[in-house]
């Protein structure tokens, strides 16, 4: 039999609202495992959390299950108690689950990425998502070029810069935290580690994030993602780069 896990979240404000609860949702996954043959080993829960991004300890439970092929189903009752974005879902499915032969399965959107129907929806739901992102980026960059002409800085540094004092538009390079994203890439393009397993390293060796919190598989995911990022690995200190998007 097929080892599965169940995830449910409910958020602050959902949980007082009707067919949400954590109990719901752990009742319809166990129907759904026995329904369908498959072995729950365990029903993995965030509560009070957010689906705005991927920074939850269930999420990271997750993937170190994935990462130790201990299991190949997971169930959730929404997709959307996995993730609210898109493009989160999708990473998920597509860079994480498929590779490790782990099928997912939503039960409300009826989905199952082991059946051609359900790989076709969710071919569907990446189309939407390249257009919701291509839409928020052509909006984000009609702001920021408006902001610029005003002469307001955009945004706060990201990881590796330091705002400049006065009233320029530039970044400058810190030197410390250009080293740790640096090292992220080193990691995920030579050593092949997991986005968990860089979080794990640096936060056993305490290195401390861009505000001081610990590290996530979702941190790292964006950090890899970001141009400001990729600039780094070519640049040299001193170098000033105009805020635009960071």
């Amino acid at each position: 039999m097929k080892k599965a896990i169940g995830y449910c979240r409910v958020s602050t404000e959902e949980q007082v609202k009707e067919g949400l609860s954590l109990q719901v949702q752990e009742q319809k996954i166990r129907q759904y495992a026995d329904l369908n043959n498959l072995k729950l080993v365990k029903v993995i829960i965030d509560e009070g959390k957010s689906g705005k991004n991927l920074n939850r300890e269930g999420i990271n439970e997750i993937l170190s299950l994935i990462e130790k092929r201990a299991i190949n189903h997971i169930i959730v009752m929404k997709m959307d108690r996995l993730t609210r974005r898109t493009f989160d879902l999708l990473y998920l499915v597509e860079e994480i689950f498929k590779p490790a032969q782990v099928q997912f399965h939503s039960i409300t959107e009826k989905i199952d990425t082991s059946t051609a129907q359900g790989n076709f929806f969710l071919t569907i739901i990446g189309a939407m998502a390249q257009m919701e992102r291509d839409l928020i980026s052509e909006r984000t960059k009609a702001v920021l070029r408006y902001k610029m002409e005003k002469g307001e800085n955009v945004g706060s540094p990201a990881l590796g810069y330091l705002a400049s004092t006065g009233d320029n538009k530039f970044l400058e390079i810190n030197e410390e935290e250009a080293d740790i994203v640096k090292e992220i890439f080193h990691l995920k393009r030579y050593k092949k580690m997991s986005l968990g397993k860089i979080a794990k390293q640096f936060n056993e060796k305490k290195i401390p994030t861009k505000r001081g919190g610990l590290w996530y598989s979702g941190t790292i995911k964006l950090i890899l993602e970001r141009d400001s990022s990729k600039d780094l690995l070519n640049s040299k200190i001193g170098i000033k780069r105009e805020i635009v998007l960071v």
